[in-house]
This record gives structure tokens, C-alpha cells and sequence, in this order.
């Protein structure tokens, strides 16, 4: 494994109980199982985790019982959380820019979920889109100058996944067959993980090529590795056995992370801390 993944973070939630009693935990854990640590905690949803560019900060989405979600940023070296989206509405899935300065994400404030633009410095709010569809799941590119998104523009419920360009103001559509959702591009920009379907996936670009990984049972999509050589996806009950961090891997119950190399030299899975299932996982540096 690459030192850029061996020696970064992966970022997930994990939940347990269900309705009003449902309780989600944010974890920072190594790729080899190593370091777990607790980042935060609700009675309620956390949701989508994303890394900066560097590594240091930790956007995600968190809702208690009654009260829309709303956007924090978790600093891993002060080891605090500011509030940054309080707008009224779902506030989602938050990708950094490359350069930290401005976070993209999703609401529903106008009334149809639109994707807006946040300078974090003084928190000036640009919206991106503004069909009367639902625009979903941004995910900014390396060079900071589009971003791929979720979007059921041409047929609701039948979403396809789009590229957006700042200097255009233009999407275009990515080429994909069926059910897609919930992109992330590599940091070279030839590959892109997404949901295909009901499968963690990933295409390269240039080919169109894919390759399904996983039907996981959460409709969870895959994410890349900062590398791009290998992936991780959530999965409810793991077939993958082995030693991680000193735990019997796929021996109880409850969810796993699945790290699966893409070049299929290496595949294995890190247990749930608790046995609850396992949620949205992001690899940082």
C-alpha cells in the first residue's frame, strides 16, 4: 500500500438502536485498523464525512431528533467542531475545495435540494444550481475547478451523475448506464467512485471501464483512497476474513470497512467498533 494510504485516515459512522433511539458515532480510524478514535457522537444521524485536501479538517452533516441536519467542521489538530451551515433545511454531503477556503454541499432552503458554494472565512453562500430537480452529493475535483453531483434532472427518481464546471456555469452528463448516485473523482482525475446500482463501483474515466466491488445491502457507494489505487466501501456482513489491528475480521456481527485494492493484490475488512452497521466511509491523508 501506497505511504500516502498507509499512513492516512479513514473517516465513518457507525449507528445502532433504530427510530428516536438510533445513536450515530463519528470514527477516525487507520486503513490497517489501527488508531481508532471517537470524533463525535448523537442521539440522531451523522452523515457523509469529508476530508480537506489535507487531511486536517473533517466536514460532515449531523441532526438531532426534531431539527434539520446541519453542517459541521471538526479541526483534528485543536480537536474542536464550529457549526458552519445552519441554514433551514437538509443541509448534506460537504466536499472541501482543494485549497480549503470554500465547502460545496447541498439544501433544500430554496425548497428543491440545489447545490451552494460557502466561503469559509466570512461563510458568503453562492447557489449553483437551481432546477426545479434535485442536485445531490457535490464532490469537488483536485484542480478546483468543477465538481460531479447527483442529479434526477431528466427523469425523476432516475438519477445520473453530472460535471459541473465553474467556468462555464455548465454540467454535462457523466456516461453511466442505470442507477447512479453519490460520485467522488480521484485526485489525478481518472477514476470516479459512485453507486452503480446497488454496488460500490469504480470507472475509470478515459475507458469507461468498470468494476462493481460490492453489493454491500446499504446502497453505500465506494471512496478512493488519496492514492487512487485502492477503495473502501461499507458493508453489513463481510465474506472477507483475516487479522486487522488484532481483531478476527469478519468473525461478528455488524458492519465492515472493506479496503480493496484495485489492482487485486489486497482485500480486507476492519470490524465495526461496536457491531452496529458502518456508514459512510472517507479516506483522508
Amino acid at each position: 500500500m501506497p505511504a500516502i494510504d498507509r499512513q492516512g485516515h479513514i473517516a465513518y459512522v457507525e449507528e445502532q438502536g433504530v427510530g428516536s433511539a438510533k445513536v450515530s458515532t463519528l470514527y477516525s480510524i487507520r486503513p490497517d485498523g489501527s488508531d481508532r478514535q471517537r470524533i463525535d457522537q448523537i442521539t440522531g444521524y451523522i452523515y457523509t464525512p469529508a476530508w480537506s485536501a489535507n487531511g486536517q479538517l473533517l466536514a460532515y452533516s449531523k441532526q438531532a431528533p426534531r431539527e434539520h441536519p446541519k453542517i459541521y467542521i471538526y479541526d483534528k489538530s485543536s480537536k474542536t467542531r464550529n457549526l458552519v451551515v445552519n441554514a433551514e433545511g437538509s443541509n448534506m454531503s460537504a466536499s472541501f475545495s482543494p485549497d480549503g477556503q470554500y465547502l460545496l454541499y447541498s439544501s433544500t432552503v430554496g425548497g428543491n435540494a440545489d447545490i451552494y458554494k460557502v466561503r469559509l472565512s466570512d461563510g458568503k453562500t453562492e447557489q449553483l444550481t437551481t432546477l426545479p430537480s434535485t442536485e445531490v452529493q457535490p464532490s469537488y475535483a483536485a484542480d478546483g475547478k468543477s465538481f460531479v453531483y447527483t442529479s434526477d434532472k431528466v427523469r425523476a427518481g432516475r438519477p445520473r451523475i453530472y460535471h459541473y464546471h465553474f467556468a462555464t456555469g455548465k454540467a454535462v452528463p457523466v456516461p453511466t448506464n442505470g442507477y447512479v448516485a453519490s460520485p467522488q473523482l480521484s485526485v489525478d482525475g481518472q477514476r470516479m467512485a459512485y453507486l452503480n446500482g446497488r454496488k460500490a463501483a469504480v470507472m475509470t474515466l478515459t475507458t469507461g471501464q468498470v468494476i462493481n466491488l460490492a453489493e454491500t445491502g446499504l446502497d453505500e457507494p465506494a471512496r478512493l483512497s488519496p492514492s487512487g489505487k485502492y477503495a473502501v466501501y461499507p458493508t453489513r456482513h463481510s465474506k472477507i476474513s483475516g487479522q486487522v489491528g488484532g481483531q478476527n475480521v469478519g468473525s461478528q456481527k455488524g458492519g465492515d470497512l472493506v479496503i480493496h485494492s484495485l489492482s487485486g493484490n489486497t482485500n480486507y475488512a476492519i470490524n465495526s467498533q461496536n457491531g452496529g452497521v458502518v456508514r459512510s466511509p472517507i479516506w483522508g491523508r
